[in-house]
């Protein structure tokens, strides 16, 4: 093929009439419409003389230009770098000049901030609205409905995505178009896609599960989207009914299990939930079915490889799991000091190694011979294990291990036993520094709606459950715990926010 990911996901729809967006009035974008779309938003790009290979940065919101901008870059050869529309301009101008964006797309009313952050790194702006009016489209409108799609490798860089920096600069995941088509081919079989699906999106698309996972598997498989700006759970309600499946994070499921109206009727014609980008308790996960009778099915990826497991379509999704490797993918659990693997039931660092697995990080040669070995195996920096029975659990990030007077202690064991007590709805569990310890343990709980834990009955269960070098030495009470925009809880704010508790101890 002339360029795979184009041709696989994309050009193979052209002349198809079929419905691709289903947008929030109802209306609805064929598959030829949305390609006649990109194909002038691609001869824009070349008229602005990007050639295959330059970067170009967008920071816009969700709508059928922004998603046909994504398809305008594969088809023009143009390296795709979506940027989350939280950043602020500092991180902005890291981001442009890290990654020599010849390019950079806003929102019109950015236009103005973005020139003074671009200019110095002589990118080129212009603008996106949210409406799909701006600088781009004013460009695309004079140029034809079919583009000559330039010649790329499966090999060839398609993406650069930006990890969200939680310890130092963020850095620029290479993935190439063999990275993200692989993905997809997996995902599609595994996952039972065809195109008579009609996937419910109200994810973001600066960010894989959005854009990589949810809008390539509808491609993949030639389905439709009901492509919804956010999630909102009366748009959520008044759309499902079309649905078939739907992908999401935590906090979607427990919006709409709080919603009375989402029960078995509402989604008794539906195929499929998903859930990913951050933990799904397994209290949601049991609410969930006992509510709707379906079992949502979580999986495990990340930023530098898309997915890497998940519990089965057929069988057993078991809760606090993130299920199997998928076909094509190879996991080890290994020691972080010494990279030897160890016996199954033992934690550890998660490696894996597959083509999802992505090429490096942009510019950081260093980092990239941290993390990703010479054999292949990436260093993902999470911490889990492989039960009896196959199935990976995820135990936290090796950066929230806890190591007190000589022990480790992983933080979801101790969340597991919080979460059970009465009045809690969701804990965190960090280590702070301490004088005798070098660090201790420190619950963070969020109290059921209306409700009041009680922090010495806590304390006592914890006592019970677990050695007394776990036990929390503080219980915080929040009314809800700081995550990132895909759901994800930040423990690096919470150790930041509480790290001198101990001090004078």
């Amino acid at each position: 093929m002339a360029n795979p990911l184009y041709d696989t996901l994309f050009g193979r729809h052209a002349g198809s009439d079929a419905p691709f967006l289903i947008l929030p009035d109802d209306s609805e974008m064929s598959y030829d419409a949305f390609l006649a779309l990109s194909a002038r938003i691609a001869g824009h790009l070349t008229a602005s003389g990007l050639k295959p290979g330059d970067r170009l940065a967008a920071q816009i919101a969700k709508s059928p230009e922004a998603l046909a901008l994504y398809a305008a870059c594969a088809q023009a050869g143009v390296v795709f770098l979506p940027l989350n529309t939280a950043y602020t301009a500092t991180e902005l101008e890291y981001f442009i000049e890290n990654s020599g964006a010849s390019m950079v797309v806003c929102d019109p009313a950015g236009r103005e901030a973005m020139e003074g952050i671009a200019s110095g790194q002589g990118a080129r702006v212009e603008t996106l609205g949210t409406d799909g009016g701006g600088s781009l489209m004013d460009g695309a409108k004079g140029q034809p409905d079919s583009f000559e799609t330039a010649a790329r490798s499966e090999d060839d860089l398609a993406a650069l995505l930006y990890t969200s920096g939680t310890t130092g600069r963020s850095k620029g995941a290479m993935l190439s178009q063999k990275n993200l088509l692989s993905n997809a081919e997996v995902l599609v079989r595994e996952w039972r896609f065809n195109a008579d699906d009609v996937l419910l999106h109200c994810l973001p698309i600066f960010h894989t599960h959005g854009l990589f996972v949810a809008t390539n598997v509808t491609l993949m498989a030639g389905g439709a989207m009901i492509f919804l700006p956010k999630f909102d759970q009366d748009a959520v309600m008044q759309h499902l009914p079309r649905a078939t499946a739907m992908m999401g994070v935590p906090t979607f499921y427990t919006r709409l299990l709080d919603d009375p109206r989402f029960d078995k009727a509402a989604t008794k014609h539906m195929r499929l939930f998903t859930s990913g980008s951050a933990p799904l308790l397994a209290e949601t996960h049991d609410k969930f079915r006992a509510r709707t009778g379906h079992a949502i099915l979580e999986r495990y990826g990340m930023t530098e490889t898309n997915m890497n497991t998940s519990n089965p379509y057929d069988g057993d999704r078991r809760a606090g799991t993130v299920g199997f490797p998928l076909p094509g993918v190879e996991l080890k659990v290994t020691d972080p000091e010494t990279g030897k693997e160890l016996p199954q039931g033992e934690v550890g660092q998660l490696e894996v190694r597959g083509d999802n697995v992505f090429q490096g990080y942009w510019q950081m040669p260093e980092k990239t011979a941290e993390e990703l070995r010479e054999d292949g195996f990436f260093i993902t920096g999470d911490l889990g294990l492989i039960d009896a029975r196959g199935y990976v659990q995820i135990v936290g990030r090796g950066k929230d291990l806890i190591i007190s007077g000589g022990y480790n202690i992983y933080p979801k064991e101790i969340e597991l036993v919080l979460d059970e007590q009465p009045g809690v709805l969701e804990s965190a569990v960090i280590g702070v520094p301490h004088p005798d310890f070098g660090e201790t343990v420190v619950g963070v709980l969020v109290p059921e709606p209306g409700k009041t834990p009680d922090a010495d009955a806590i304390m006592a269960a914890a006592s019970e459950a677990l050695a007394r070098f776990k036990h929390p030495r503080k219980l915080i009470v929040l009314d809800e715990l700081p995550r990132n925009t895909m759901g994800k809880v930040q423990k690096n704010v919470l150790r930041e926010k509480y790290g001198d508790l101990f001090a004078s101890a």
